[in-house]
Order: structure tokens, then sequence, then C-alpha cells
């Protein structure tokens, strides 16, 4: 990952939580946990590679922990930690804004899991 150059707040939480998918993935796991199966399955444009890379990174930063069941076969699951569910306002901000820039409106205060489901918290 990259250094914060500027020493800004701001580049510091862009450096964790910037690019495509690690809010979304973020996202995703408010809802609860998940096996990687059913993440992948959730955001299919997403490669293997780039979906272990972000969740790995996410775990080194303390957003999410991996559990994994010793069964054949394995069953690894991922579930945010307090710190990661604190950002919950920040996701529903976003989701909000996003709603908004499609000129929708939800009435029902659910995430929208990037299956666009609904997941309710």
């Amino acid at each position: 990952m990259k250094d914060n150059v500027s020493g800004c707040a701001v580049e510091e939480a862009m450096r964790l939580l910037g690019g495509r998918w690690r809010t979304v993935l973020l996202s995703y796991l408010m809802a609860g946990p998940k096996r990687f199966s059913e993440i992948r399955r959730a955001v299919p444009n997403i490669s293997q590679r780039m979906l272990t890379l972000d969740l790995r990174a996410l775990e080194e930063a303390g957003l999410l922990t991996r559990t994994i069941y010793a069964e054949v076969p394995v069953k690894v699951e991922y579930r945010l930690t307090d710190e990661g569910l604190r950002l919950r306002e920040l996701v529903e901000m976003l989701r909000a804004i996003g709603l908004r820039l499609r000129g929708q409106a939800d009435a029902g205060g659910a995430f929208l899991a990037p299956d666009g489901e609904g997941h309710s918290q």
C-alpha cells in the first residue's frame, strides 16, 4: 500500500478505503458475516485476486477479521470488527449520495449490497 505523503488525515483514509472495491466490500459486510464465496458472487466483476488483496488490506487495517473453519471444503468467513462497524455512518452517507446521484429514493433505510439486495441494520 502506498505511503501517506502529505500527512493529511483525509489522504490516510483514502489510502485505506480508496479504490473501486474496498468500501463496497465494507458495505456488504455491514449486513453481517459472509463467506468468501458469498462475497465473490455478490461482487461478480471483481477478480478473485483483487478480492483477496482488498480483504487482506482491510484485515491488516483492523476493519475485518477472517476466520478459517477446519472443514472440508475449507470455510472462510469475513466479519467486520468494531472498528469496521464504526464506518457505518460513512457507508450510509456514501450510499445516500449514490442513490441521489442515480436519482433514486430509498424508503426502507436498508443497506444495498453489491448484489442489489437490501440488508437492514
